[in-house]
């Protein structure tokens, strides 16, 4: 195996982790005008990824999430340093003649401009995304909202649980006989983010070969929307309204979350050859040629008849116990973990999920590179303004990349 082809194979965690490799988008720079969650998510990605974030904030206050908390222990807001690691600040007026003039030197010498304003709020500055790529024509302009650009919702308010409302993610989840539920994340706003970074890093790899920029228009309520595969394929495939079904899947049983001596446990048995095997690992090898439950269609159609079968086995020992079991036999099984849990397993360690920079634990970046580095920005969130007056002096001249 050559040297080439080793960097481009599977890495180790050491290889993975190693913070000398070189930034897959570190010759890009963004200027950043987001706050809150959406956008700065996605701007969080882009440094993670190597490239150059200058955020623009307002005086005085800065981004709204820096007075939200949880607050750590040095003051600083949780909510925002993490969506925030890897940036440099600067505080700009957008109302002052002079101010908005830096903003616009900036954007001359970007290759990507990222907001999440109510759409038209950007063409009142001054920077319509049409026009900027019209003038600079290899930027790429990104735009995060809660509806889009346009349509006839595109102008109202949105937060998280508003899309989560809309978009048939809470309809979706928690239990038949109990009320919609809003998912345990900020999941639109974080989708709206991921969505984002995946339509600038597209948009850079066209502009490669065709020296192109362009806007890229991502609504929240499109990105969770389009996650929604199950109840789309109820709904737009076989023409049939979805109901919430808690735990259970659609279409695979047993496939849900089962009662044991002290709780819950998930098992997710996919075909018949794994059910043959839970069969023999609860001491009921029977359940495989019982006809109620031969195939895996049986089992679905059975599945209120299969579940208290199994929890009767289940309830004889605690689920640690039947999570050794099951998982040396071969079954996909979990114990439910809370996040404070999950941030300690191995598996996430070894992966670099949690990182520490400077001081603060924070989460580390899900995207992993063989060749490039994996480890994301280790710059923390920075203070309001902490590079405003370098910025002004690097910006001055106004001269352009493009």
């Amino acid at each position: 195996m050559t040297t080439e082809t080793t960097a481009h194979s599977a890495a180790t965690p050491a290889e993975h982790l190693d913070p000398g490799k070189p930034h897959a988008l570190q010759h890009i720079t963004v200027v950043d005008f987001t706050r809150v969650l959406a956008g700065p998510t996605c701007t969080r990605m882009l440094a993670d990824a190597g490239a150059r974030i200058i955020k623009i904030e307002r005086p005085a206050t800065g981004d709204d999430t820096r007075q939200m908390g949880p607050f750590a222990s040095d003051g600083v807001s949780e909510y925002y340093r993490f969506a925030n690691l890897g940036k440099e600040s600067i505080a700009l007026n957008l109302k002052d003649p002079g101010d908005l003039a830096v903003a616009e030197s900036m954007i001359a010498r970007a290759d990507v401009v990222v907001e999440n304003f109510r759409p038209g709020v950007m063409a009142r500055l001054g920077f319509d995304p049409a026009r900027l790529v019209a003038q600079y024509p290899r930027l790429i302009v990104c735009s995060i909202s809660g509806f889009g650009q346009y349509g006839p919702m595109h102008m109202q308010p949105a937060y998280d649980t508003v899309v989560q409302a809309l978009s048939g993610i809470m309809d979706g989840t928690g239990e038949p006989d109990g009320g919609p539920t809003r998912v345990g994340t900020s999941i639109s706003d974080i989708l709206g983010g991921i969505f984002g970074y995946c339509g600038i890093v597209t948009a850079l790899a066209a502009r490669e070969r065709t020296g192109k920029g362009t806007t890229v228009d991502v609504a929240m309520l499109d990105a969770t929307f389009s996650t929604m595969e199950q109840g789309l394929m109820d709904a737009l495939g076989v023409h049939q309204r979805p109901h919430r079904i808690g735990n259970r899947h659609p279409s695979m049983a047993p496939f849900d979350t089962y009662q044991c001596a002290d709780q819950l446990i998930a098992i997710c048995v996919g075909n018949d050859h794994l059910f043959g095997i839970l069969a023999g690992a609860l001491g009921k090898p029977e359940l495989a040629t019982d006809p109620r439950f031969a195939t895996n269609e049986d089992r679905t159609t059975n599945q209120a008849q299969l579940k208290p079968i199994m929890e009767a086995v289940l309830r004889t020992d605690d689920a640690a116990a039947w999570h050794e079991r099951l998982e040396k036999a071969g079954i996909p099984v979990s114990l439910i973990l809370n996040v404070d849990d999950t941030r300690k397993l191995e598996q996430i360690k070894v992966r670099g999920m949690v990182k520490d920079v400077a001081g603060s634990q924070v989460p580390g970046n899900p995207i992993k590179f063989g060749a490039y580095n994996s480890l994301g920005t280790m710059i923390p969130a920075p203070e309001l303004n902490n590079r405003g007056d370098a910025l002004r002096a690097e910006f001055a001249n106004g001269a352009s990349h493009h």
